[in-house]
């Protein structure tokens, strides 16, 4: 793409609001494109990811292949291999023999590819969004005006707060801002993880080795029946595949809505390397400490249902599902592993009667990722586990869903769109 001319006088082909790792995926792969001419906003100063969760040793749990661009254009400037040959790190990162970069590595690498692209605005708020004249009008905070034919969804999830801990007072902690305020809850007394998940156990494990520098009391309360290790064997892996995706996009919605839920373990799950090393951890702790049991606990099977803050401590109060009985922990410091909810935007008020919505509510992403009543006008990354199954979050669908987006931007197919790739067949 070319250098963005003056917004006053020109009509995009599209405009991508959000610029998170598939928004950013897309800017890499349209670059080149002559025949398009986009823009990509974004309202923080700069690329984050998940910076609130960079622990130390922590990593992606797909490998480095679902990059921005790679299973899209393997020879792309933007890939994670030639991120590394300029960082000087490409012999380092083979000698390693580790497939899954670091999380603090891969946010590098966003920051890396965003700073060699001409099309991505930083620092630029989207206030509303209008349609006028047969052209998307996406006005700024700032008082500007981009005219675009289409737009590309990229805003992402925001942090999910269970209903027992909205309004609450007290100093809770998102996992979405634990790094940053790792120091502050160590200072307390007692701190419960609730949630289960790679983030809830990367936050206890981690919390754990420091138990006894710091002499707290450390608990972990999960709903699961269990804490359930990621389901990662590879006729698994093939549910993230264009053959799955129409198969699940074609099925009656109450039954996609029902496998949602089922298959939550498939990307939710917790990697069983870390498991173990908890494992490991917990016993090490509890030889080390003698007679004196470990100041810890774990419970499964445990549903928050009320919360009080009071006299700097939180009352949880929580149901253990299977023996259908109550019971109360108290604690100073509260640590929300509860994961990320989509929420539409609210700058597409004035263009909701242009879009598509399911029963329930939800955005009716089509099978080309159109969310709008033309099926050709407003395209949404992420947010379709409802339609689209596992392959909506996953990383390493990003690269296949952006070379289909760019196939309905262009009309024509500039990277080749896989048809099918599994070996097993999903229907009869």
């Amino acid at each position: 793409m070319t250098a963005l001319p003056e917004p006053a006088s020109h009509t995009y082909d599209f405009v991508g609001i959000g610029l998170g790792p598939f928004n950013l995926g897309l800017a890499c792969l349209t670059e080149p494109i002559t025949e398009l001419d986009g823009l990509f906003l974004e309202s923080k100063p700069d690329f984050e990811w998940h910076a609130g969760m960079f622990l130390d040793g922590a990593h992606l749990q797909t490998p480095f292949m679902s990059d921005l661009v790679t299973l899209a254009d393997p020879t792309s400037p933007y890939s994670f291999l030639n991120y590394l040959k300029e960082k000087g790190r490409l012999y380092s990162f083979y000698i390693r023999e580790n497939f899954y970069p670091l999380r603090v590595e891969y946010d590098d690498y966003c920051r890396w590819a965003a700073r060699r692209l001409s099309s991505v605005r930083f620092g630029t708020t989207v206030r509303e969004v209008t349609y006028e004249d047969g052209l998307y009008v996406v006005r700024t905070e700032a008082g500007e005006a981009f005219r675009a034919r289409r737009l590309v969804l990229g805003t992402g999830t925001v942090p999910f707060v269970p209903e027992a801990c909205r309004d609450l007072d007290g100093d809770l902690v998102h996992t979405a801002q634990y790094a940053h305020r790792k120091a502050e809850l160590q200072r307390k007394a007692s701190i419960t993880v609730v949630g289960s998940g790679q983030s809830a156990a990367e936050i206890y494990h981690e919390l754990l080795a420091e138990i006894d520098v710091h002499g707290y009391e450390l608990n972990w309360v999960t709903r699961s029946p269990r804490f359930f290790p990621l389901e990662y064997t590879k006729l698994t892996l093939e549910m993230t595949s264009p053959d799955y995706i129409d198969y699940f996009r074609a099925l009656p919605e109450e039954t996609r809505y029902r496998l949602e839920k089922q298959q939550k373990g498939l990307f939710k799950g917790i990697n069983s390397d870390l498991i173990d090393s908890i494992f490991d951890l917990l016993y090490q702790k509890d030889v080390e400490s003698g007679d004196r049991p470990v100041p810890t606990r774990l419970l499964t099977n445990s549903s928050l249902v009320r919360a009080r803050h009071e006299d700097g401590r939180y009352e949880l109060g929580f149901h253990q599902d299977e023996q259908d009985k109550d019971f109360e922990i108290r604690t100073e410091g509260l640590v929300l592993a509860t994961g990320y909810h989509y929420e539409p935007p609210a700058f597409l008020a004035p263009i909701r009667d242009r879009l598509r919505f399911d029963g329930h509510g939800r955005f009716d992403v089509a099978r080309n990722y159109s969310i709008d009543t033309t099926g050709r006008g407003v395209f949404l990354q992420n947010a379709g586990v409802h339609t689209h199954s596992v392959t909506s979050p996953d990383l390493g669908m990003g690269a296949y869903r952006n070379s289909y987006i760019i196939r309905e931007l262009l009309g024509t197919e500039y990277y080749p769109v896989e048809k099918t790739i599994a070996f097993q067949e999903f229907a009869v």
